[in-house]
């Protein structure tokens, strides 16, 4: 719990870094195809409104709920005309639905350019996926494994063409210094028996551990993790019992804290803003564009390549 704290007061986490207006610095994005999971609110939301700006051909909105993702999408068209923007039935707990929502993207796009993994959550009471792992890990780090397994042949195709720059960012957070021991990551029954905040912290340092893997097995696509700060929502109470952040106090948030604008602008950077050749492959970054180069999953090839092994052994259990 220590770290974590650190971490977040941590000045060099919060200022500093890159200069970055979404609305300016993102170049025009005519001819690519965006998929953002998560994107009925908060952050995908925002990061799919100031996308849209910059002329993509298509985006992806990944979301469960249809009613939601309506609504978050006609938001959207209210504020930026001439954008298609197409719903895809998402449920990260279940892999009936991951491999419906790959089969559904695969037959509409032949390509796609940026591939935003930002649906999570945090701070859940005790409960598992179909798979029997751990809800927290389940959802944001298998979810996310195998959805963007079933479109990595589009990725690696998108690759293959010239000029090509297809990126993959994976959102996680500074909450992975709340991670358990990696051997008790890799063991669901143990992981089940910590407290909610550990068990986030062992889904965030999958997601950066995830990240680097990939990007070490598919050096053609940009595969980088990011922190998008501590969001000034009511997800941040539930963390560090009841929490560190609620007793903090307002006024404390406000200075460490971020608005949900504010909270994307590191995944819109690493994803569209930042040049291809100014991203490190396999990193991890606090906003905005500060390269966290000693962050020891993003550095660990051993535990990046048991972690891929062992999420692949296990849905190869379940015949997926």
């Amino acid at each position: 719990m220590a770290s974590f704290v650190v971490a977040n007061i941590n000045p060099l986490n919060h200022f500093g870094g890159v200069s970055f207006v979404p609305d300016r610095d993102i170049p025009d994005l005519s001819g690519k195809v965006v998929l953002v999971t998560g994107g009925n609110a908060g952050l995908g939301k925002e990061s799919i409104l100031r996308l849209a700006k910059h002329n993509p051909k298509k985006i992806f909105l990944g979301a469960r709920s249809e009613s939601k993702a309506t609504d978050a999408i006609a938001s959207i068209k209210s504020s930026v005309e001439n954008v298609e923007i197409s719903w895809i039935p998402l449920d990260l707990t279940s892999t009936k639905s991951i491999q419906n929502a790959a089969e559904q993207f695969n037959t509409q796009s032949q390509r796609l350019d940026i591939l935003i993994l930002n649906a999570g959550v945090m701070a859940l009471p005790p409960g598992e996926t179909e798979l029997g792992h751990e809800i927290q890990l389940g959802t944001n780090h298998t979810g996310h494994f195998l959805f963007t397994q079933l479109l990595l042949p589009t990725l690696l195709r998108t690759a293959e063409e010239p000029d090509s720059d297809v990126r993959v960012v994976s959102l996680s957070s500074v909450g992975h210094h709340l991670a358990p021991s990696f051997e008790t990551i890799l063991d669901q029954e143990k992981l089940k028996k910590v407290n909610t905040n550990t068990r986030y912290g062992a889904s965030k340092a999958a997601n950066i551990l995830f990240a680097a893997e990939l990007a070490r097995r598919y050096p053609s696509i940009t595969s980088v993790s990011v922190h998008p700060g501590v969001i000034l929502t009511d997800l941040y109470n539930s963390v560090s019992g009841r929490s560190f952040f609620h007793a903090l106090g307002p006024k404390a948030l406000g200075v460490i804290g971020t608005s949900v604008p504010g909270g994307a602008r590191n995944s819109l950077w690493a994803a569209a803003g930042a040049k291809k050749e100014d991203l490190v492959n396999g990193a991890y970054y606090v906003p905005v564009g500060n390269l966290k180069k000693n962050n020891c999953y993003a550095k660990s090839e051993d535990m990046g390549k048991r972690l891929w092994e062992w999420t692949e052994s296990e849905l190869k259990k379940a015949n997926i």
